[in-house]
């Protein structure tokens, strides 16, 4: 393994932060702003205009609605941003995702102990292969965030 420090040239960084500041990831981050701003609206709109919706129906609309304002938080927060991210920002969606998906399995969970379900079902085993995938996206987000922070402080060294 090497454990020599790699200097890279003025290029090598500019590339590193122009992957950061790609267009590809703002228009990304434009998509999950219109989505989530759109689910949000709908189903707050659903919620306000049926004021004799169950309980545990305006509960699930609240969630809904609270997740959907905090994906479209973060994607404001991610357009936003002047600087590099650095993948901070897959990290931090990686770790919303799998809070989110853990509060759908858990809804689903009880959706199965309560009624039984077949669709129940569908949904708790739909639910758990997301938050496989959730889990697996913030593990490999976690890492390459730690790699961008050691490359980070290899260059720092470097220039001082």
């Amino acid at each position: 393994m090497n454990t020599k420090p790699q200097t890279g040239s003025l290029e090598d960084i500019r590339r590193l932060a122009e992957g950061e500041l790609s267009m590809k990831s703002r228009v990304a981050y434009v998509a999950l702003l219109l989505a989530a701003a759109i689910m949000s609206a709908v189903v707050l709109s659903l919620w306000a205009t049926e004021p004799s919706l169950p309980a545990r129906t305006q509960a699930a609309f609240a969630v809904m609605s609270l997740i959907g304002c905090a994906w479209t938080g973060f994607a404001l927060w991610a357009l936003r941003a002047r600087r590099p991210l650095f993948a901070r920002d897959e990290v931090i969606a990686g770790t919303m995702a799998v809070a989110f998906t853990g509060v759908f399995v858990a809804g689903a969970l009880a959706a199965v102990v309560m009624t039984g379900a077949a669709a129940a079902w569908g949904a708790l085993f739909t639910g758990i292969g997301m938050l496989a995938i959730a889990v697996w996206r913030l593990v490999k987000a976690q890492r390459r965030f730690a790699r961008l922070a050691v490359r980070r402080a290899e260059l720092e060294r470097a220039l001082t």
